[in-house]
């Protein structure tokens, strides 16, 4: 694991991503990016990256979409 792989991680259902990018603009470690693909509903869903992901969850308060994000807290 890179040495900022504290195991914290956030699971995107790309499926369910709307592209709307609420997730990244509000993850203060920017461990969220824009995702490469398109997905069947024709959105680009976001990806995650690990960097240093606290796990503080505002990634899946700020989903407009139920199930779309899921934060794990490694323990």
């Amino acid at each position: 694991m890179p040495d900022d792989d504290n195991g914290n991680r956030v699971v995107v259902d790309p499926a369910q991503c709307k592209g709307c990018h609420f997730c990244i603009d509000a993850c203060r470690a920017k461990c969220l990016v824009p995702g490469d693909g398109i997905n069947g509903i024709g959105y680009q869903p976001v990806r995650f990256e690990q960097r240093k992901c606290t796990a503080c969850g505002l990634c899946y308060y700020v989903c407009p979409e139920p199930g779309a994000i899921t934060v794990h807290k490694a323990d």
